[in-house]
């Protein structure tokens, strides 16, 4: 009778994952919206050298600090990132602190693919082994995060920023922070 059950086995794990995606599908989930257990918390500690032979200097948990920023991971080979580069070039140009993460990218692909469509980031730091990317819980490129002005993690872009982000989430979100930021100027820390 157990070899009949084990028969069986694969058929009744299949069916298990089959239900499960059915009721996904069903109860109207949004499968591109992965929520982040990292949101309104501490960014997490971290410290990345340059990419080798670019004029911008490395990132850190402590550059973060102070300023509203926005965190985009990033790498040569992620067709998707190309696709948004526009729009993160457009938020730096806007004057908005942005800092990218070249993730598990070799030093010289991202050096000429930022030559070729042009570098944004106000600092930028190579995490070729992936381990920065890991702590802030990247799935897939490109990535972006807003950071508040305490280095707290207020957002997460998992995908490209389409038009429709920036100006519906992702500006506004930045600006009240931005505002918040400025009310709690000289407020004493608790």
């Amino acid at each position: 009778m157990p070899k009949r059950l084990l028969a069986f086995l694969p058929a009744l794990i299949a069916v298990g994952v089959g239900g499960f995606f059915l009721w996904a599908l069903v109860s109207g989930r949004d499968a591109s919206i992965l929520p982040s257990v990292l949101i309104n918390e501490p960014a997490p500690q971290f410290a990345l050298a340059p990419v080798e032979d670019v004029d911008r200097p490395g990132v850190s948990r402590e550059d973060l600090l102070g300023q509203v920023t926005l965190v985009n991971f990033f790498a040569s080979w992620c067709i998707p990132c190309l696709a948004e580069h526009p729009l993160i070039t457009r938020m730096a140009e806007d004057g908005l602190p942005v800092f990218g993460i070249n993730y598990k990218n070799e030093p010289t692909e991202a050096r000429n693919w930022l030559r070729k469509y042009g570098n944004p980031y106000t600092r930028i730091g190579s995490d070729y082994d992936g381990r920065t990317g890991i702590e802030f819980g990247v799935v897939a490129l490109p990535e972006s995060f807003v950071i508040d002005q305490n280095g707290v993690i207020r957002y997460k872009q998992v995908g490209v920023i389409t038009p429709d982000d920036l100006e519906n989430i992702i500006l506004p979100l930045i600006a009240v922070l931005q505002k918040e930021g400025v009310a709690n100027e000289g407020a004493d820390p608790l």
